[in-house]
């Protein structure tokens, strides 16, 4: 199995949905469904089941769910390990969120263009880690959304996006043209893992304690829409299956997209990626 793979496998088991996955991984989405068969007959298995509605897991796909993510873990952290030790001139990006966001193309491309001989390696986290790694040493610099705990850290915000309330299409709420957190009191919400930052819980979570599915995963959010009927927020301007909508929610302040690294770091190819990030969010 070649990494490469592994990791487009990852993306469509994590997105549910192969149109979703290639955008993520920036190609289109013939090849990656040909490499997804070329997987399943080097596995013996199906590793997802197909239906007009979307895909699943099938229980080979999860097993191999886990495995992949480990086995990718490890390989990043190789790669970084001998990039250090060979001296080469490297930037480990975390990114939380949506990959297909314009500021993130514009980025990338004024930064391959004032550093071509810089290896820009990237890191996709799930919602658990507002900081994609960067407590951990996993990243040098991390694209994310904010409020967190910043304790260590320096943050910039690149830009400020209104949050909606995503729910069913068919839900009587979603007819409304805006909402305010006490029409939600006696919902269900989708929800992080109880030692998740506390700071982020109590943002997306609408400033209260809630009650539902613990999820990890944007996808597992939606999912957990979709399937319970539970609610939950998200930045609005996001493309959404046509069986969910959003809400604009009025009494929270807008989630700020920003670019975050460890307070203290010097490093020029830092400070240059933070800058040329903030004029490609801008934009």
């Amino acid at each position: 199995m070649e990494l490469r793979t592994l990791r487009y496998f990852v993306a469509v088991a994590e997105e549910l949905h192969f149109g979703r996955a290639a955008a993520r991984l920036h190609m289109s989405q013939p090849p990656l469904s040909r490499a997804i068969r070329r997987l399943e007959a080097e596995v013996g298995a199906p590793l997802f089941t197909r239906s007009p509605a979307g895909v699943s897991l099938t229980p080979v796909g999860t097993v191999l769910l886990d495995e992949a993510r480990a086995l990718l873990d490890h390989a990043d952290r190789l790669r970084e390990r001998m990039g250090a030790a060979a001296g080469a001139a490297t930037v480990t990006v975390g990114i939380l969120g949506d990959g297909t966001d314009p500021g993130l193309s514009r980025l990338a491309a004024a930064y391959r263009l004032r550093h071509p001989g810089v290896d820009i390696r990237v890191r996709d986290t799930d919602l658990t880690d507002p900081t994609c790694g960067l407590r951990a040493g996993l990243v040098d610099v991390a694209l994310t959304r904010a409020p967190f705990d910043e304790t260590g850290l320096t943050v910039r915000t690149l830009r400020r996006d209104p949050v909606g309330v995503v729910l069913r299409a068919d839900d009587p709420l979603a007819r409304r043209d805006r909402l305010r957190p006490d029409d939600l009191d006696d919902r269900r919400w989708f929800r992080f893992p109880p030692d998740t930052d506390p700071v982020w819980q109590a943002y997306w979570h609408g400033g209260r304690p809630r009650e539902g599915p613990v999820v990890r995963a944007v996808h597992e959010c939606l999912q957990a829409v979709l399937w319970n009927g539970t609610v939950g927020l998200a930045p609005l301007g996001h493309d959404l299956p046509a069986e969910l909508a959003v809400v604009p929610l009025t009494g929270i302040a807008p989630s700020r997209v920003v670019a975050v690294w460890k307070e203290g770091d010097t490093n020029p190819l830092i400070r240059s990626f933070v800058d040329i990030a903030a004029t490609a969010y801008r934009r």
